[in-house]
């Protein structure tokens, strides 16, 4: 989710000079290049992708007409899906490069998102409009626009009869934003594997956030992520009549369960990612808070700086792993007692760390063996962060000074989830990119009235066009 690269950067309001202040304004006429990609954006958002009534598979087999008008041979054109799941298809394209060293490059992204109903919007959701220098839809920003880009950046290298040196594979699956529901994403890296094989892949993650004015103060790569892990809490008992109650009530008991989860805390820890981050995110701040991040990044038991630093929610998340109650349903009347209390515990867990770590460390916060504790699901790989690599990160940098200019581009860990955690966990490693631009109350992802600025639709789409070609010639 693009939108999960704000948990890395909500907090830094960054002292940065006016002169390296970006302004965000409107665009003016598109291009013609321009207005062909918008065609193929406004199509895939207009395409009902959500869990419960849209279909990816659609959206895939339209990505493949235009791929193939571009002049992309269907036999490198793969659209998959399952029997069981027919509406979550996606879409593998492998385009060829010249080179027989160079290890190809993978464009990941994901097709589906988060439902939206159409009577709390105030546009319709599934339709692209336009106002105030803003694009409102579900799916403008998460993910459909740099699933859009990875499209387009083919179709132009179709186009132009572009050979690059490096094999370019892109990857454009559906499930990202369900975890129980089928991952398109999953599937390739555990059944088709060399189908998406790639020395490294570029996905969502990364990305830009003005602040709230008009200006672009910073842009971040997403340099690894924590792992996702829900844990069900069940407690059961006999029951009986409310008239006649008992010391032992399974609403009591997980009660008593969940408050020990909530007062439990984590240690504070850091990798080479979030150790980066804090000493170069603190040292562009002239405040309190950013003293104390330059000092964590030096020594993270450091507990003056950590009662600073662990106000910011964001922050506190990213020095650590973190578990929260997020679902809770028990009781089967109003007038008996409780015979079965479930409720969901969801931790986002540091890299390093297991989710049967976190499995015995809650059963020892609750201290309770009469709460089970399970899995909710447990055929998800560990996130693996991928290296600070110099030759990927250095182009990014490069690239983001020429459209981003006097912007500081940031290494972050972000402390949500992606696809990325499949690609790496396969042995790609996988980067957030910097990307799109939002403002600090994040343009309404996963919530209502999802926008993106139009500029910052076009500066990002010649950005990830540059950076491809870039990596794609490394």
């Amino acid at each position: 989710m693009i939108a999960r690269f704000l948990a890395g950067v909500a907090a830094l309001s960054l002292a940065i000079p006016a002169a390296a202040q970006v302004p965000t304004g409107q665009m003016g006429k598109l291009r013609p290049d321009q207005s062909q990609f918008f065609d193929l954006y406004k199509e895939l958002v207009e395409t009902d992708t959500s869990p419960d009534n849209g279909n990816c598979t659609v959206a895939s087999a339209q990505l493949a007409t235009r791929l193939e008008a571009a002049g992309i041979p269907k036999d490198w054109i793969t659209q998959f899906s399952v029997p069981e799941h027919p509406k979550d298809g996606g879409i593998v394209v492998v385009y060829p490069g010249t080179s027989k060293t160079l290890k190809p490059m993978l464009l990941l992204g994901h097709i589906d998102v988060v439902n939206a109903k159409r009577s709390d919007w105030v546009r319709d959701p599934f339709k692209v409009v336009e106002e105030n220098g803003y694009y409102y839809a579900r799916g403008i920003v998460d993910d459909k626009f740099m699933s859009s880009v990875w499209a387009d950046t083919l179709i132009r290298f179709a186009k132009d009869k572009y050979k690059p040196a490096r094999t370019v594979k892109m990857a454009l699956t559906c499930g990202e934003e369900t975890d129980t529901a089928f991952n398109g994403a999953q599937y390739l890296a555990s059944n088709k594997l060399p189908l998406i094989d790639a020395e490294f892949a570029l996905n969502e993650g990364g990305g830009g956030r003005t602040d709230g004015k008009g200006h672009l103060v910073v842009q971040t790569i997403q340099v690894g992520e924590k792992v996702y892990q829900d844990y069900t809490l069940t407690t059961t008992n006999p029951g009986g009549h409310s008239s006649q109650p008992v010391p032992q009530n399974a609403i009591y008991e997980m009660a008593d369960a969940i408050e020990k989860v909530r007062a439990h805390e984590f240690p504070a820890e850091l990798n080479d990612t979030t150790r980066a981050f804090f000493a170069k995110a603190g040292a562009m701040r002239s405040d309190e808070l950013g003293k104390a991040m330059v000092a964590i990044s030096k020594n993270v038991n450091d507990k003056a700086a950590l009662s600073i630093v662990d106000q910011d929610k964001a922050m506190h998340s990213m020095l650590r792993t973190t578990c929260v109650a997020t679902t809770i349903d028990g009781g089967h009347a109003v007038n008996a007692l409780p015979q079965h209390v479930d409720a969901n515990i969801n931790c986002r867990i540091f890299p390093g760390h297991t989710p049967a770590e976190i499995k015995d460390t809650l059963a020892k916060v609750i201290g309770n063996p009469a709460v089970e504790i399970a899995y909710r699901r447990d055929d998800k790989p560990l996130a693996k962060a991928p290296p600070l690599d110099p030759k990927l990160i250095g182009p990014m940098e490069k690239l983001a000074a020429k459209y981003y200019p006097g912007v500081p581009v940031v290494p972050s860990m972000s402390t949500g989830a992606t696809d990325g955690v499949y690609t790496s966990g396969a042995g790609i490693p996988t980067y957030g990119v910097p990307s799109l631009w939002v403002d600090p109350d994040g343009n309404g992802t996963h919530g209502l009235n999802e926008r993106v600025e139009v500029k910052a639709v076009y500066t990002a789409r010649d950005y990830l066009f540059d950076l491809v070609k870039e990596l794609a010639n490394k």
